[in-house]
């Protein structure tokens, strides 16, 4: 048995906000529960809901910019950049911007639905 795993076809995560997720590793594409590694790109004027995450994630932004609310705080991110924000901490993510925003996510332990929290849009 090999020592490491090469990702060729990540898992797609469907959506409906023209956001692309390609997850590479984690409980979507091979069962991982302790991280996920995620590539994404948001389109122009995306936005999520505000969430508190039951995990770490970790931001690196590979072209564009993107904004991110903590707790009330306004930071904005262009490419070269990254940012950590520890789990238990309100956030809203979002690209209120005219291009794509292309980015990485990492998060630890994996991403799960079920320890996102997210707040109704209002």
């Amino acid at each position: 048995m090999k020592s490491y795993k090469i990702q060729k076809s990540p898992f797609v995560v469907p959506t409906d906000d023209g956001k692309l997720i390609e997850e590479h590793f984690g409980l979507a594409s091979d069962g991982n529960s302790t991280i996920s590694i995620a590539h994404m790109v948001a389109p122009p004027r995306w936005s999520e809901p505000f969430q508190t995450p039951e995990f770490d994630e970790y931001t690196y932004i590979i072209k564009g910019k993107k904004q991110f609310i903590i707790e009330n705080e306004k930071i904005i991110l262009e490419s070269g950049q990254s940012i950590k924000i520890n789990k238990n901490t309100r956030v809203q993510y979002s690209n209120p911007f005219d291009t794509p925003c292309e980015y990485l996510a990492i998060c630890n332990p994996a991403f799960s639905i079920n320890l996102v929290n997210r707040e109704s849009k209002k």
